[in-house]
């Protein structure tokens, strides 16, 4: 199963379009009194025991809690590889300048393995226990409570699915979604260049005939509704991995039809972002950042 790291890839292909200095390496410091704060940046924090449950910390200088958003990225990988050390310091600096109001948490999250090891809903956890951390100590990071929720493939599967599930510690604002899988149990029945069998796995060996429940779950288009946050779903017309009409466009109408807030991007002809040009991904992310400026006040 050929399964890329395509948002990193976006990432990469934005440098065309905005220039990029290396980020400071240096921790910076909070603000006390009037002094402002400085930029920090803090690796490898946990958020929980497992050694995956660790994140990248990107807070920019002149925060507040008054006025500093969050973005919470998550990685893609078919649940089973990925890592967020993908996003170098010049993705990450081009994320910044995308988004110059906003603190970034880049997160690890446990992956499922042979033997049966870390299968669903272990990643489902760790996305909301990173957000509760984060919630938590936001006095101390400097940061509001306006959380937006960034993911490709996988990574955005997890991010609807948390953004729709969840309303504690904080309902997520806006989430981002780059051709995430929205149905498993279509996902198992028509799993396009995925497997029925590499869906299982991740269920635990289920399938929807024998665990229903689980896989509606785990599906993030069976929580959208008219309480939905502001969504904004990119997807190629021809991906092989997460089809178009019955994952994306499947959470688009039933969004729309339910009155949420949401855009549809279809990229006709192309596919899982392997084949996504310069000039589709300028657009996207354009997009992305209209989207936000309107419906992240």
């Amino acid at each position: 199963m050929k399964i890329k790291n395509l948002f990193i890839a976006a990432l990469m292909l934005m440098l065309l379009n905005i220039s990029c200095s290396k980020s400071d390496s240096g921790t910076g410091s909070g603000g006390t009194g009037n002094t402002p704060a400085t930029e920090q940046n803090m690796a490898n924090v946990a958020y929980g025991t497992d050694p995956l449950q660790k994140m990248d910390i990107f807070l920019p200088a002149n925060r507040t809690t008054a006025s500093t958003k969050v973005l919470i990225l998550i990685h893609g990988g078919a649940w089973i590889i990925g890592d967020k050390s993908e996003f170098t310091t010049a993705q990450l600096d081009t994320i910044k300048k995308r988004l110059p109001g906003y603190a970034i948490f880049n997160l690890n999250y446990r992956l499922a393995a042979l033997p049966p090891t870390n299968t669903f809903p272990a990643q489902e956890m760790d996305i909301k226990a990173a957000v509760e951390f984060i919630y938590a100590n936001r006095a101390s990071y400097l940061i509001g409570d306006k959380f937006v929720m960034m993911g490709a493939s996988a990574g955005g599967h997890l991010s609807l699915l948390h953004a729709y599930k969840y309303t504690s510690p904080v309902k997520i604002k806006a989430v981002v979604d780059f051709f995430g899988p929205t149905d498993m149990t279509d996902m198992y029945n028509n799993p396009g260049t995925f497997s029925s069998a590499s869906i299982a796995l991740l269920m635990g060996g289920s399938t929807p005939t024998s665990n229903p429940t689980l896989y509606q779950q785990s599906s993030p288009l069976y929580f959208a509704g008219a309480t939905s946050c502001p969504t904004i779903i990119l997807q190629g017309e021809l991906d092989p991995l997460v089809n178009a009409n019955s994952q994306s466009l499947a959470l688009y109408t039933k969004l729309n039809t339910a009155g949420a807030i949401s855009q549809y991007v279809l990229y006709p002809g192309l596919h899982h972002g392997d084949d996504w040009s310069v000039a589709t991904f300028t657009d996207a992310y354009n997009k992305i950042q209209a989207f936000l400026a309107v419906n992240v006040q």
